[in-house]
């Protein structure tokens, strides 16, 4: 995780641009940008916030935050996983607003896991990311039987 506290990609969508926040000042941020991811989180399912904060908190996973100069337009998370396959650059939260003028910054997250070693990039999230994102496709399904 040697890129950390940089701008990746182009740096910018139009006025916004993508920075990953140097984890050494994460609790600096963490309170402007908690809520919003933990509504991500919440409203999937895909996974425990608790889990996420503490990954975040310590280093663990990555924060990534859209900045347009006076306000975060959107929150992400990373993490990096070891899979039998090969070396995985998970997102897994995103939240925010005026999605349009930041999804293009996604390519600094791909140019981070390809930096890292990844073999992919992957979203836990709703599949309504696939439709939106360039070259993003639909690989496995997660499939849930409601019990209540």
């Amino acid at each position: 995780m040697s890129r950390k506290g940089r701008f990746w990609g182009d740096g910018r969508a139009g006025d916004t641009q993508l920075v990953c926040v140097d984890p050494a000042h994460i609790r600096e941020i963490w309170p402007l940008v908690g809520r919003l991811l933990k509504r991500a989180i919440v409203k999937t399912g895909l996974s425990a916030f608790a889990t996420v904060e503490r990954d975040i908190l310590d280093g663990v996973s990555l924060l990534w935050v859209a900045w347009n100069g006076t306000a975060i337009e959107a929150v992400a998370s990373t993490s990096l996983q070891q899979t039998e396959a090969g070396k995985v650059c998970v997102i897994t939260a995103c939240a925010g607003v005026g999605m349009t003028r930041w999804q293009s910054l996604i390519r600094g997250i791909e140019e981070y896991a390809a930096a890292e070693g990844c073999r992919c990039v992957r979203i836990f999230g709703r599949k309504g990311w696939g439709r939106v994102l360039d070259g993003y496709n639909e690989t496995f399904a997660i499939i849930d039987k409601r019990l209540h």
